[in-house]
């Protein structure tokens, strides 16, 4: 419900239900704050996503766009679909196509959308025919141009916040002291942001010993061979088809002895249920809000170092405006690094002297980022 939702001085400025009779799509969106910028986020396509969800993860976008110093402000957008509607292409095109347009009247002028759970780069091209406006969302196709080889689509397929999680990790282990050559680390989800996180960890020779995906998870404490296990993923479906390994229930990857931990899925996979049984030294969140403020405080108590979201998934949304200003995507990459592994080394230099959780930091500058530009404005 809208009244869960708790206004403070940053938002939200809009929360915008919409629904279309015709396809049966019912969709939300949230505007958090739009000082810096028109509002930048995801498009969530769930059957289950909520206005308390996509409001959490706009104001997880009001911290990121900020912390990344970036102009734009924090939105995001879920559309409530069965399952047999994501995984039906013409329903999937007409329930976008109908959010696009019913959204239409503040887009892109306030909001700008792009990829997320179960929308890619396809989705964004349906979304932005439908809207008729080339900056409606980022995360485009790159054959998907404004003007014949200039400001093309520049899709979350390339592996921009998976990058963006690897520099982070790994300012991280230099802050410890660790070095990331056989650093071992697990990764929760192999989707786009869990499987080039990996990709490029184990190219800079650390160890990956477990990945999960919706069918469980596969271990080896020896190590897990990346090019084998994206093949195997491709042909077979599952990270669980993988050899040698011991193949466990999804969960468990929580509880494994490694040194860095990835949650690169879904929201809340950190809880109460597994908070405790966490051995890992470093956790980096390459997934959104995947635990709340209290889990990491807990953790924080116990001597983990956690890396907020949207200081280490940030590689989306600077690649998101590396797209909406013409970039080509070689400009991009080093744009995720340069501003990634600047934002995370500020924000645990900033917790160390201030004696106060990485999160709390980063919160800080992306506030006092966010308050300047309002004052501005007002």
């Amino acid at each position: 419900m809208v009244e869960d939702i708790q206004y403070d001085e940053f938002g939200p400025e809009k929360v915008i239900q919409v629904s279309d009779r015709k396809t049966g799509m019912k969709g939300i969106l949230v505007i958090d704050n739009t000082a810096k910028g028109p509002g930048k986020g995801g498009i969530r396509m769930t059957p289950t996503v909520t206005v308390d969800e996509v409001f959490r993860l706009a104001r997880v976008m009001t911290w990121k766009t900020a912390m990344a110093d970036l102009p734009f402000g924090g939105a995001k957008s879920g559309i409530i679909a069965p399952t047999d509607v994501i995984k039906d292409k013409a329903k999937k095109k007409e329930y976008i196509q109908a959010f696009s347009k019913a959204i239409r009247f503040v887009c892109p002028k306030l909001y700008i959308g792009a990829p997320d759970v179960n929308t890619g780069e396809e989705e964004m091209r349906w979304f932005v025919e439908a809207n008729g406006s080339w900056k409606a969302a980022t995360g485009k196709p790159a054959d998907m141009c404004a003007e014949p080889g200039k400001r093309c689509g520049i899709p979350h397929e390339y592996g921009s916040t998976g990058f963006g999680v690897y520099h982070s990790t790994a300012v991280a282990a230099d802050y410890l002291n660790l070095p990331l050559k056989g650093l071992t680390f697990a990764v929760e989800g192999f989707g786009n942001v869990g499987s080039f996180a990996a990709k490029y960890l184990t190219e800079a020779g650390a160890r990956l010993v477990a990945v999960s995906d919706s069918r469980g998870c596969i271990y080896n404490k020896d190590g897990i061979g990346f090019n084998v296990l994206e093949q195997v993923k491709k042909e077979k479906g599952s990270v669980t088809s993988y050899t040698p390994g011991s193949v466990l229930p999804g969960p468990q990857l929580f509880e494994l002895e490694v040194d860095v931990l990835i949650p690169a899925a879904l929201p809340d996979s950190i809880n109460k249920s597994n908070v405790e049984k966490i051995k890992a030294k470093i956790i980096v969140e390459g997934a959104n809000i995947p635990m709340t403020a209290e889990m990491e405080e807990t953790l924080h108590a116990r001597g983990v170092l956690v890396v907020p979201d949207f200081v280490a998934n940030a590689g989306g949304v600077i690649s998101s405006y590396a797209e909406y200003r013409g970039k080509s995507p070689e400009e991009m990459f080093k744009l995720v690094e340069k501003k990634v592994r600047k934002n995370t080394k500020q924000t645990l230099v900033l917790a160390k002297k201030d004696g106060i959780k990485p999160r709390e930091a980063a919160v800080w500058i992306a506030m006092e980022r966010v308050r300047k530009a309002m004052a501005k404005r007002s």
